[in-house]
């Protein structure tokens, strides 16, 4: 066999993509070894996997479909044996990929990642960020494990394990007239321009809280990053809604923010860990959920700060 299981796992990517840009951004590598993998297999196997399109991507071919499916297979049995392995000798060892929602991984990732390893150093540790659809399709495809990420709208399909609630904040620059009050409410931010976290399920969230009141932000720009939308409201763009609170109150820009509580009875956003049901939990899982949950509370969260 003159390939390697991470040469597999580029072309899974890419053919789930149908992008060696995008593949890249997934497993978090180069353009041009996406692009070598695809080739050598290419060459391997004696067959085109891809028909490619200038400026448009790629498709799989006949062969190409065949071997993407096979390819998965071909890595979860790989899974598979470190499982057996590591059953085997009692220790807890192999791969583990876990996908972080995008806002997390900054703040809470660094610490979970070191603790983790400390304890469970034979552990390779693959660490994915997106947004929460993209969690969801992440595990779907077995290209995750399991996912910390928000409680919306999880399908029947998915187990999910709570570990923390977060409240919602609002978010203004240090000098808004609003920063010095100790709360405000969803009208205090519907009669200011607003900025939107536009991410695809919490965006949702977002909204949903004016239209329980039949109220409608006045958008006036919309990011898909805490770290942009933190810049923009620092720089007195808009005001905006955050349910993930720093111990830095400093945009990337280094001007000051504030962070004020939203007053009215709303559900909190619940922090925690999304598997597959009809995938066994493996050892190194369990292992992880276990240090999840040892710390990240409701009155813990690493990274951030509570009222």
């Amino acid at each position: 066999m003159r390939f390697t299981l991470r040469q597999l796992s580029y072309f899974i990517a890419a053919g789930e993509t149908g992008s060696v840009t995008r593949a890249a951004e997934r497993v978090n590598i180069s353009q041009p070894s996406v692009s070598s993998a695809i080739s050598h297999l290419e060459t391997e196997f004696g067959v085109q996997l891809f028909v490619r399109h200038h400026a448009q991507g790629l498709t799989l071919t006949t062969a190409g479909k065949r071997l993407l499916k096979a390819a998965k297979q071909s890595l979860q049995s790989a899974h598979d044996l470190y499982e057996v392995a590591s059953e085997s000798n009692s220790a807890v060892s192999g791969s583990l990929n876990v996908g972080s929602f995008k806002t997390f991984a900054p703040l809470i990732v660094p610490e979970l990642w070191c603790g983790f390893k400390g304890l469970y150093p034979e552990v390779e540790l693959n660490v994915t960020t997106g947004n929460e659809a993209e969690m969801l399709s992440g595990l779907r495809a077995a290209q995750i494990d399991t996912a910390l990420t928000y409680q919306i709208h999880l399908s029947p399909d998915m187990a999910f394990e709570p570990l923390a609630e977060l409240p919602t904040y609002a978010l203004v620059s240090a000098d808004h007239r609003l920063a010095q009050r100790e709360s405000v409410t969803i009208a205090d931010i519907a009669s200011e321009p607003f900025v939107l976290l536009n991410l695809p399920l919490s965006g949702q969230y977002f909204l949903s809280l004016f239209e329980r009141e039949d109220l409608q932000p006045h958008v006036v720009c919309e990011v898909t990053d805490s770290a942009t939308l933190r810049s923009y409201v620092a720089a007195g763009i808009g005001v905006s809604l955050m349910t993930s609170r720093p111990l830095n109150n400093y945009a990337e820009t280094g001007r000051p923010l504030t962070y004020i509580p939203l007053s009215g009875e709303y559900d909190p956003m619940v922090i925690g860990l999304a598997s597959l049901k009809e995938v066994r939990t493996t050892r190194v899982v369990q292992a992880f959920h276990e240090h999840c949950k040892s710390v990240i509370t409701t009155g813990h969260i690493p990274g951030m700060q509570h009222y």
